[in-house]
């Protein structure tokens, strides 16, 4: 059976994009016979706002999709910590005090999400640092798994390539866990079989796939969406004031049209699918 989910962070409203993104999680999975899911991902402490999640299942029942609610973030800290002391003792994991600044730098590649980390604390022992986040030794890990693969049902196989985003935080200074080592924990728990996502992400399952031959977890299909965008080109964001979901409800809009618009194609003046 084919599962899907609708993942978002409760640090802003739904807009556009996300109702884009939802929906096709929510039709994948229901031309298949499959089911549908909602986590909401609030690991961040500091910028989730609790509140938010209601209006989210507001927003997606106004869009006329059904879904099932699985298990948020802030309940599996624990298992978040158990699989970064797996990795600990596996020697893959070390502490790590730099700040954006200073990897901005130092660093001499950019890679997919930016300045690639130079690997300046890859040699700390574990305990020579308090107050600092975890990167993963790629190069080891991948010299314990070996060549990885996955597929991507638009893009197709691709050879997993880790390397070329460096070493990524995988516990923060703040959090237990960052987006890659939670989302990919989630997605096994949850029985996630595919994946959905924007294009954005991509690069990301390259690090995603790289944990699940790590931690044995099974590895699902991913399907990586266009974006939506505005005249710019730029991609609709909770941080730029993206016009929300909630404020179309509320003000009497209705959803299922929009549902079907968005189905269409049909997206409003000035957006773009990307």
């Amino acid at each position: 059976m084919i599962v899907t989910r609708f993942a978002p962070s409760p640090n802003g409203p739904l807009h556009l994009g996300h109702a884009y993104s939802a929906i096709v999680a929510h039709d994948l999975a229901a031309v298949a016979g499959g089911e549908f899911l909602l986590r909401v991902e609030d690991i961040d402490a500091e910028r989730s706002r609790p509140e938010l999640a209601e209006s989210y299942r507001a927003d997606l029942a106004w869009l006329g999709l059904g879904w099932k609610e699985v298990p948020a973030q802030s309940t599996r800290l624990a298992q978040y910590s158990a699989a970064a002391e797996r990795l600990k003792a596996m020697g893959l994991l070390y502490p790590c005090t730099c700040t954006r600044a200073e990897i901005a730098l130092a660093a001499t590649q950019t890679g997919p999400e930016g300045p690639v980390y130079p690997g300046t604390c890859r040699h700390n022992q574990p305990d020579s640092t308090t107050g600092a986040a975890w990167r993963l030794d790629v190069r080891a890990a991948l010299a314990l798994t070996g060549p990885l693969y996955w597929t991507d049902m638009v893009a197709g196989t691709q050879r997993a390539s880790p390397e070329t985003g460096g070493d990524v935080v995988l516990v923060r200074k703040e959090a237990p866990a960052s987006y890659h080592l939670a989302a990919t924990l989630d997605d096994a728990a949850d029985g996630v079989t595919l994946v959905t996502r924007g294009l954005d992400l991509f690069s990301a399952t390259h690090i995603h796939r790289l944990l699940q031959g790590l931690l044995d977890l099974p590895v699902p299909q991913w399907h990586h969406h266009p974006l939506l965008v505005d005249e710019s080109g730029t991609k609709l964001a909770k941080r730029r004031g993206s016009a929300s979901l909630a404020d179309r409800r509320l003000a009497g809009d209705d959803g299922l049209t929009l549902a079907a618009e968005i189905r269409e194609g049909s997206f409003p003046a000035g957006i773009f699918l990307q």
